[in-house]
C-alpha cells in the first residue's frame, strides 16, 4: 500500500479520490492555496495537479482539515455515543477528546468501559482523557471513587491520550498524594494532563502548572488567559451551551497567543448542536468577529492535534489522515461534505449509516440501574432550625448570575421561624438528594434569580456527582419531582400541584437518552417551554443552569448533599446565620 501511495504522490498512478481545483486551507502557513488534493486509501498523498478514479470538482469551494474538539464531556450532550457521532459529523467534527468524568462519577470503571465500548469503531474518532477527580472533591457524595491504580491500566488503550482536567486545583497545589500519582503516571507515559483552575493566578498558578498541568479551559478573563499562556499552558477557549468565553477571549486570536490556543465546547446540548452547530458554529462566530478564517480553523485542527500528540492529523498535507471537509465558503462556513479516512461520511447535512457498538451486558446493567435511594416525602424537604443559643436572623442564599455558571453568596433577612420559598421575591427552595448509596442525605438551601413561580423542577444531571437536584415553590412538588426522577432511573421533570407536566427519561446513568438528536432536541425544547410558562427567566436555562448549582469546584456558593459549600474556602457553611 505504501508503494502505491508513493506512486500516486509522484503522479505515476491515479489516485483513489481527487478534490479538484480546491482552495486549500494551509494551517501551517495560515494561507490559502488553489490546487488538487490527491487521496489514496485513508491518506492524503499529494497536493498539486492530480487525476483520480473519482474526482470531485471543488471550484469555488474551500477544503479544510476535519475539526477536532479538544475538550468535551460527551455525556453532556445527553446523547449516547453513536447518536452524538451522527449529530456532529455532519458539522465537520471528525474527532473529539472526551473526559467521561460525568458517567464515571455515577458508575465508576463501568462507566468508563461503557463509553470506550459504545464509541468504538465509529466514523467519529473518540479519544479519551482519564477522569482525574472522581469525586470532584472529598466533600461530595458520588457513585464511585477512582484511585490512581485503577486508571493506570487504561493507558494501554490506543484511544487514551492522557489525564483529564484536574479540577481539584487546591489538592494539586497542596500536594495531594493520590492526585500527584495520577499526574506523574500520565507524564511517565508521555501523555498530556489537562487543567481546570478558574481564577488561580500568581504563585498558586505556578505551583499548579509545576505539578504538570499543561492546559486550562476555565479562563473567562483575557488577562487570566494571557498570564497562564505566558507560564507555558495551552489555552482552550470554551464556547459551549453553559459557559461562553469566546467574546471575552478574542484577544487570544492575535499573535502569539493563537499558536497555543484552541477552540473547545466543554458541554454542548442537543438543541445547540442542531441549531448553532458544533465547532463550525464557534468558527462562524469568531469569523464574524473579524478573526482570520485560516487562524480560526488552525485552532480546531492543527493546534489540538499538536497538543494531544495526534500524529499525521489536523492538516491537509501529504502523509496526513484523509479527514477532510469541503466548505461552501469561509464567511458562512457551511460544511458541504465530510471525508473521513478517505471515504465520504456526510454529505449535504446527511450522515452515512453507521453501526452501533454494543457494550457487554454486565456493563449495561450497571449503567442502566444507577439509582439507590428511598422514596421521598414533603417532610424530607423541611429546614431544621436550631434556635439555641442564638435566635437566627439571616439566610445564606445562592445568587444566580445570568449567562454564567458562577454564583454569588447572598445574605437575606430571615423573617419566619421555618424558612420557605417566597415566590414574589424569587426566593426558591433548593434540594440535592444523594442517590448512589441510599445514605438519606439531603442538602437543603435557597436560590435567587431562577424565576420559577409555580411547582418544582428536578434533574439527575447535577455536576459532577449527579445526585438528584430539585428547585421548587413548595415541599410537596419537590418530593413529587424527585420521586419521578427516581422512578425513571434518571431524567428531567416538571411538576405542578403534584401533577407531572413534562418529563424526559435519561436512563443511561441518569445522564443520557436513547433518542436521536432531532427527537431529543424537540423533547428538550418542550420542557424548556413548560418551564418558561411557570416563570423561569429568559436568561436562565431551566435545566442547564440547575445542573451546575451543585458543582463544588466553581465559585462561589454551591449546594451538595450535605449542605451549602463555599468553594473558595473549601468548606461547608451554615444555611442559617
Amino acid at each position: 500500500m505504501l508503494e502505491k501511495k508513493l506512486s500516486v504522490a509522484r503522479g505515476n498512478t491515479r489516485a483513489d479520490l481527487v478534490l479538484k481545483n480546491a482552495n486549500v486551507i494551509n494551517v501551517f502557513t495560515e494561507t490559502i492555496e488553489r490546487l488538487d488534493v490527491a487521496i489514496c486509501g485513508d491518506t492524503i498523498v499529494g497536493l498539486g495537479d492530480y487525476t483520480g478514479d473519482r474526482e470531485i470538482d471543488c471550484t469555488g469551494k474551500y477544503v479544510a482539515p476535519g475539526f477536532i474538539d479538544g475538550h468535551i464531556h460527551l455525556e453532556s450532550s445527553m446523547l449516547k455515543p453513536v447518536e452524538f457521532a451522527k449529530a456532529v459529523l455532519a458539522h465537520g467534527t471528525t474527532a473529539v477528546i472526551t473526559d467521561p468524568h460525568e458517567i464515571t462519577n455515577v458508575c465508576g470503571i463501568s462507566g468508563l468501559e461503557y463509553m470506550l465500548r459504545a464509541s468504538e469503531d465509529l466514523p467519529l474518532d473518540v479519544y479519551f482523557m482519564l477522569p482525574s477527580c472522581v469525586p470532584a472533591t472529598a466533600f461530595d457524595e458520588n457513585g464511585a471513587v477512582l484511585k490512581a491504580a485503577e486508571l493506570e491500566g487504561f493507558y494501554e488503550q490506543e484511544r487514551v491520550l492522557g489525564l483529564a482536567e484536574v479540577m481539584d486545583y487546591t489538592g494539586t497545589i497542596q500536594g495531594d498524594g493520590d492526585l500527584l500519582r495520577k499526574i506523574n503516571y500520565a507524564k511517565q507515559q508521555n501523555r498530556v494532563v489537562d487543567g481546570h483552575a478558574p481564577g488561580v493566578l500568581g504563585k498558586q498558578a505556578c505551583a499548579y502548572i509545576a505539578a504538570g498541568i499543561q492546559s486550562d479551559h476555565e479562563c473567562s478573563d483575557l488577562e487570566e488567559a494571557k498570564e497562564k499562556y505566558s507560564r507555558g499552558q495551552w489555552i482552550m477557549i470554551r464556547e459551549g451551551s453553559a459557559a461562553k468565553n469566546l467574546n471575552a477571549l478574542m484577544g487570544l486570536f492575535q499573535a502569539p497567543f493563537h499558536q497555543r490556543s484552541m477552540l473547545v465546547t466543554d458541554d454542548k446540548h442537543p438543541y445547540d448542536l442542531l441549531e448553532a452547530g458544533h465547532l463550525d458554529g464557534i468558527l462562524r462566530q469568531a469569523i464574524e468577529n473579524g478573526v482570520d478564517p485560516c487562524i480560526a480553523i488552525k485552532m480546531v485542527t492543527l493546534n489540538p492535534a499538536t497538543y494531544f500528540q495526534l500524529r499525521n492529523t489536523g492538516a491537509v498535507a501529504p502523509g496526513y489522515k484523509a479527514d477532510i471537509l469541503i466548505l461552501s465558503g469561509l464567511t458562512d462556513l457551511r460544511v458541504e461534505r465530510v471525508i473521513k479516512n478517505g471515504t465520504i461520511a456526510a454529505e449535504a447535512g446527511q450522515v452515512c449509516p453507521m453501526a452501533e457498538p454494543e457494550p457487554d451486558q454486565d456493563i449495561l446493567d450497571r449503567v442502566y440501574h444507577s439509582f439507590h435511594c428511598k422514596e421521598l416525602t414533603p417532610a424530607d424537604f423541611m429546614v431544621k432550625l436550631d434556635k439555641e443559643p442564638v435566635q437566627p436572623d439571616s439566610l445564606r442564599v445562592i445568587q444566580l448570575l445570568e449567562g454564567e455558571i458562577l454564583t454569588k453568596e447572598l445574605i437575606l433577612p430571615l423573617e419566619e421561624d421555618e424558612p420557605g420559598a417566597l415566590v414574589e421575591e424569587d426566593l426558591l427552595k433548593l434540594a440535592v438528594i444523594e442517590r448512589h448509596h441510599n445514605t438519606g442525605h439531603i442538602g437543603i438551601g435557597f436560590i435567587h434569580g431562577y424565576g420559577l413561580k409555580q411547582g418544582a423542577i428536578a434533574s439527575s444531571v447535577a455536576h459532577d456527582s449527579h445526585n438528584i437536584i430539585a428547585v421548587g415553590t413548595n415541599d410537596g412538588d419537590l418530593a413529587a419531582a424527585a420521586n419521578c426522577i427516581r422512578q425513571m432511573q434518571g431524567g428531567w421533570v416538571i411538576v405542578r400541584d403534584g401533577e407531572i407536566l413534562a418529563k424526559l427519561p435519561l436512563p443511561i446513568a441518569g445522564l443520557m437518552s436513547e433518542l436521536d438528536a432531532q427527537t431529543l432536541a424537540s423533547e428538550v425544547r418542550g420542557l424548556q417551554a413548560v418551564a418558561r410558562k411557570l416563570g423561569v427567566k429568559e436568561g436562565i436555562d431551566p435545566f442547564l443552569t440547575l445542573a451546575f448549582v451543585s458543582l463544588p469546584v466553581i465559585p462561589e456558593l454551591r449546594l451538595i448533599t450535605t449542605g451549602l459549600f463555599n468553594v473558595g474556602a473549601q468548606r461547608l457553611v451554615p444555611l442559617i446565620l
